[in-house]
């Protein structure tokens, strides 16, 4: 995973995917428990991934007296940009609707959406059982509780449990990146078996032109929400943001490079404490947005949710929606900083919206590519919410310099 080759391993699962779908579809279609197999790998860790780096995240405030106004300022800009990254991602995919009318997976079972239930999805959110939650994939429940257990957690200033915490963690991260690793071989079987499902060299055509589509409307959204970043650095940050993207264009590059966050960390860091960013807030925000400021990744998923529906001719209703909002924000804030990390959180935005998860076989011959888009956007969000929480805290204190280069 850390060579240029899997780029190259998943790419050539996807073409050769296609081509056996499209000129051997009896024998294609037999590969489908292969993938089935593999995204049942992924729903395994997906659920116990988030809980811990939702968790470990919370406890490395040490107490929640200790967040202060430093982690008030960061947390509220991560829930307003993700939530715009999101509002974005949805509105370039409800104007472009990638997929609508390709009809490419019409044979399979349509989802009826459900009428919208306001009070229903509320009681939703507090599960009266935590092992049935996990069990029926009740996502948004399973995060409340997470998020409670943590907050009571750092309260009671239980740091015994913070080891094993970190522990798991690393467990579930070296578990993933498995399961990832796997993924030339599952992106062959998806796709190869969903295009020998839906009629062969005939589906090949409507699939190259639904996947451009798609394609298009997710850099557009990226290039869209980069700009409103940007523009929250100039207003909110007051700071040139050219000025910042040419000192920290090394860390975009390689964000774009490695399609990891966390690889990308030092040297975000080191980039972004030229630009005259309080070392107090950089040593903040930076860790804690690389873990939990996932702008590119939630906006993907929103869109990737709408697509995957148009793909199977699936008419999203009111809940669904809702749910694809919110589940694709708190599912990015789980995220693993690591390559393809949101193709894990993707099962959660697919299960809360009651779409088929099998769909991420459409997306996974193109993903490489973007997940390299969407992590620079991450990247890109995090050292905009440097500047915007040096300059917000300017105010309160005379220890933090001026945030100007």
């Amino acid at each position: 995973m850390k060579s240029g080759r899997f780029v190259w391993y998943m790419f050539a699962g996807a073409i050769l995917g296609i081509l056996v779908g499209a000129f051997l579809p009896n024998i294609s279609v037999k590969f489908k428990f292969i993938g089935t197999m593999f995204l049942n790998a992924l729903k395994l860790v997906v659920l116990p991934l988030i809980a811990v780096s939702i968790s470990n995240a919370f406890f490395g405030f040490g107490n929640l007296k200790s967040i202060g106004k430093l982690g008030g300022y960061s947390f509220a800009y991560y829930l307003l940009t993700t939530s715009v990254a999101v509002g974005v991602g949805m509105l370039v995919a409800f104007l472009i609707s990638p997929g609508k009318g390709s009809e490419i997976f019409t044979a399979q079972v349509i989802v009826k959406p459900k009428e919208f239930n306001l009070e229903e999805f509320v009681v939703n959110l507090v599960p009266p059982n935590i092992f049935k939650a996990l069990v029926d994939f009740n996502v948004l429940g399973v995060i409340f509780a997470v998020i409670l257990f943590s907050m009571a957690g750092v309260s009671s200033k239980n740091e015994r449990i913070v080891p094993l915490l970190k522990e798991l963690e690393e467990i579930l991260l070296k578990m993933t990146k498995w399961i990832i690793s796997l993924a030339p071989v599952g992106v062959f079987a998806l796709i190869s078996s969903k295009v020998g499902e839906s009629g062969g060299a005939r589906a090949i055509v409507p699939l190259f032109n639904s996947l451009t589509e798609y394609i298009f409307c997710v850099l557009l959204a990226l290039l869209v929400h980069f700009f409103i970043l940007s523009a929250l650095c100039f207003f909110l940050g007051k700071t040139n943001p050219f000025r910042i993207l040419k000192t920290v264009k090394d860390a975009l590059l390689t964000a774009f490079a490695t399609a990891s966050s966390s690889a990308t960390l030092p040297i975000t860091m080191e980039r972004t404490s030229r630009t005259g960013v309080s070392q107090n807030v950089l040593n903040f925000v930076l860790p804690v947005g690389a873990t939990v400021n996932m702008d590119g990744t939630a906006l993907y998923e929103a869109i990737a949710g709408i697509f995957i529906a148009n793909a199977y001719g699936i008419e999203l209703g009111t809940l669904q929606y809702v749910a694809i909002f919110l589940t694709a924000i708190l599912a990015a804030v789980g995220a693993a900083g690591i390559p393809e990390a949101g193709l894990v959180t993707m099962v959660l935005v697919l299960q809360s919206a009651g779409l088929p998860v099998s769909g991420i076989g459409i997306i996974l011959a193109v993903d490489w590519f973007l997940d390299r888009c969407r992590t620079t956007v991450n990247v890109w969000g995090d050292v905009v919410g440097c500047t915007v929480v040096h300059r917000m805290l300017e105010s309160l204190t005379s220890k933090i310099p001026p945030a100007r280069l």
